[in-house]
């Protein structure tokens, strides 16, 4: 590790030790008081939008009058969920989860964090010696900020609905992907996994950590890549719907066309930003609908 890297680490370290003195100091600080919140909302629906912003991730969540967003998408995708959220008439955040330090997950997150008031920020431990994150520690420093560390098992509140973290499983990865901070939303009878870019290695440790991986909805981690989505992950899980937050025409080939067919195999109804642009899935607690038709996959797809 080089001296950058080992300073910047040092950074997210200092904010992690200082949530988990937070932590120590007042025990329930994690949980979000609703009486502080005032986003308006139903308060028996919740509901998950998962935003376009192109090649990158960005997820609000809205329970009752309590709300969480998970990335930002690239750069210059910061205004663009700015935006949105303002235009879904968030006023503040309670949670704010970046699942891992690349671009198209944290680059617009400074955006966000300097533009409404957020209670609790989660990211894991793992630095990255660019720009895009240094922008992230720098306005959490400015705000006053801490970082909480995901543990495994951690169950936090959101309004009516609760979420439980389930992923990184380890403390070290070769690839900055496993590091993605993977949580399972859970409202009445109703569920949804969202796993960032965890590739089939941490699906695998997901399996094997003895929480109940199976979900309504699922978004596929890694913008449906063939690293992700592994055939046993999906068999946990055994969704009803799959949605891909993904770029339209990237250069990554994104969704592969072994994941559309793992999907497609199994009945799942797909979703996708780039060809539906924002989906949205509302639940009542037993029901979950969406804002638009299922995405038809193709012959062509499967062949590519």
């Amino acid at each position: 590790m080089n001296k950058k890297s080992k300073q910047i680490l040092a950074r997210l370290g200092g904010l992690i030790l200082v949530a988990a003195l937070a932590l120590f100091i007042n025990c329930n600080n994690t949980q979000p008081d609703s009486e502080t919140t005032t986003n308006t909302h139903p308060v028996d629906v919740v509901e998950v939008h998962f935003i376009d912003v192109g090649q990158g991730d960005s997820i609000l969540i809205e329970a009752g009058e309590n709300s969480m967003l998970i990335d930002a998408g690239e750069n210059n995708k910061g205004s663009v969920v700015v935006d949105y959220l303002k235009q879904s008439n968030i006023q503040k955040l309670d949670y704010v989860i970046g699942t891992h330090p690349h671009s198209d997950h944290i680059g617009g997150l400074d955006n966000v964090l300097n533009e409404f008031p957020v209670q609790t920020v989660i990211m894991p431990s793992v630095a990255n010696t660019t720009k895009t994150f240094e922008d992230v520690l720098d306005v959490l420093k400015k705000k006053n900020l801490t970082v909480t560390k995901p543990v495994v098992g951690d169950k936090y509140t959101l309004g009516p609905a609760s979420f439980t973290v389930i992923a990184p499983n380890s403390s070290t990865y070769e690839e900055m992907n496993d590091y993605s901070v993977g949580i399972k939303l859970t409202y009445k009878s109703t569920s949804f996994l969202l796993t960032g870019d965890a590739s089939s290695l941490s699906e695998e440790e997901m399996l094997k950590n003895g929480i109940d991986l199976s979900a309504d909805v699922l978004k596929l981690a890694h913008h449906g890549s063939s690293y992700s989505s592994s055939e046993s992950f999906l068999d946990a899980v055994k969704p009803t719907f799959a949605v891909v937050s993904v770029g339209a025409d990237n250069e990554y080939g994104h969704p592969h066309s072994k994941t559309l067919l793992a999907i497609k195999d199994r009945g799942i109804k797909l979703y996708r930003t780039d060809k539906q642009g924002t989906v949205v899935f509302t639940s009542d607690g037993k029901t979950i609908s969406v804002n638009t038709d299922n995405y038809e996959i193709t012959d062509n797809e499967l062949n590519n």
